[in-house]
């Protein structure tokens, strides 16, 4: 069965590659706006705070790896659950 699904590359989009260093044959832009984002320190990221508290995901490439599908719409449980505590 196919999994086309689980992989989209949108090479026309001004901004691809928007991670500086990313492997421009393996840049899922599927979650261009990364869902684990609201997960804050919990999200499994590659990410910073910035001095002004804002969080900044610049260095990760975690949901746009192909390979790395999966473990993001595992996650989708633990997104609801956060909102459900905000």
């Amino acid at each position: 069965m196919s999994r086309n699904y689980t992989y989209f590359s949108h090479r026309d989009c001004e901004y691809f590659p928007c991670h500086e260093g990313a492997d421009r044959d393996n840049f899922n832009c599927l979650f261009c706006y990364c869902p684990l984002y609201a997960l804050g320190r919990d999200c499994g990221g590659d990410f910073d705070y910035l001095p002004s508290g804002v969080k900044d995901c610049s260095r990760c490439l975690y949901p746009h790896l192909r390979e790395n599908y999966d473990a993001v719409t595992e996650r989708f449980g633990d997104i609801v659950k956060a909102m459900e505590e905000k």
